[in-house]
């Protein structure tokens, strides 16, 4: 029996790539999966954080969070538990940021003088963005106790790094002697009101503020060579050591 071959039907261009083009999965990547979820929890917080600094915790509902966010309110909880849960991660969002400001100035070279002047400069700039407006603005006194006290906690820790600064300045001689306790609250103070009253539609750029905050709150208000205030009594005693004008002086001896 002779066999007989069968010529090979040549494939078609689309044969041919459906072949060796591998499929593209529809499902993405673990990886992919968790970061695209962290951008959209990151814009939640943002937003709600936003809202927040514009009109007050109570008066924004997670509703109106939704609804800037184009997607519905019951999506919201895939991201986070509930507006408390919300406020603490903006909080405390701001504060890392805060003190990550810090830490890395103080592990850098230069002067303490220097270190805090940096810092200074980096906490001005974090209380006009959005997580660090929602700290001074808001703040975790509408949260419940126990977050609370995590809050403060993170406030206190940042609280001991400035006056840290402050008495290695003093100890190096870079800086006046004063109490450090007092020259930190005095500093972030200063500095956190700036998160009250800065809108990014104002005449100075957060860069500008920090530079004239600085300036103040190092050289102070006052001349550098002021001269001595006068009491009461001083000024009384020239008044009357002063020699009245030759016009008086005749007419009262007339």
């Amino acid at each position: 029996m002779t066999s007989r071959k069968t010529a090979a039907v040549p494939k078609t261009g689309a044969a041919v790539a459906a072949g060796n083009t591998a499929v593209v999965s529809p499902w993405k990547k673990t990886r992919d999966l968790a970061s695209e979820r962290e951008a959209k929890r990151d814009a939640v917080l943002r937003t709600a954080a936003q809202m927040f600094n514009e009109r007050g915790f109570h008066a924004t509902s997670l509703d109106e969070v939704a609804e800037r966010l184009h997607i519905t309110k019951p999506t919201l909880y895939y991201y986070v538990k509930n507006k408390d849960d919300i406020l603490f991660q903006c909080v405390s969002r701001g504060l890392v940021l805060l003190q990550d400001a810090i830490r890395e100035v103080a592990q850098s070279g230069g002067t303490a003088k220097d270190k805090l002047f940096a810092a200074m400069r980096q906490y001005a700039e974090i209380v006009t963005m959005d997580f660090g407006m929602c700290v001074i603005r808001v703040g975790e006194d509408p949260l419940p106790l126990e977050s609370r006290k995590k809050l403060r906690a993170m406030k206190r820790q940042l609280d001991m790094e400035f006056r840290q600064l402050i008495q290695q300045g003093i100890e190096e001689g870079s800086m006046a002697p004063c109490d450090p306790k007092m020259a930190a609250f005095t500093i972030a103070g200063a500095l956190s009101w700036i998160g009250r009253w800065y809108s990014p539609d104002g005449p100075l750029s957060a860069d500008d503020i920090a530079r004239q905050m600085i300036a103040l709150l190092s050289l102070g208000v006052c001349r550098a060579d002021p001269a001595p205030l006068k009491t009461p009594k001083a000024l009384r005693k020239d008044k009357q050591s002063t020699p009245l004008p030759a016009r008086k002086r005749a007419g009262k001896a007339a």
